[in-house]
């Protein structure tokens, strides 16, 4: 008889780490932000820049993000149906890092 030689052969997989900016346009779902990010590419032909939006739900396990809000969202195992990703950090507008700076004189 023949024996096989069947090991497991555990192959790590690579994850490409994709992260995206975009801002908060919803946050009805419980620990659940739709998220609006916009691209820009130009036409194959005519070589203008051609925006393009997509809206993405991303899982928030706080419940910290709101609407207008500007994060970084990166990819991650399926959360659910639709969630593929997960708020990573909010993105400092420039009026919070400008207001910040500031101090008011008495």
């Amino acid at each position: 008889m023949k024996e096989k030689n069947n090991e497991n052969k555990m192959t790590a997989k690579t994850v490409n780490i994709v992260r995206k900016q975009g801002v908060v346009v919803s946050d009805k779902g419980d620990k659940t932000v739709v998220v609006s990010v916009t691209s820009k590419k130009p036409h194959p032909i005519y070589r203008k820049l051609v925006s393009k939006t997509k809206k993405y739900h991303a899982h928030d396990a706080e419940n910290q993000y709101k609407v207008g809000d500007e994060v970084i969202i990166m990819n991650a195992r399926p959360i659910s149906k639709l969630k593929r990703f997960i708020v990573e950090k909010k993105v400092p507008s420039s009026s919070d890092a400008a207001g910040a700076g500031r101090e008011k004189k008495s």
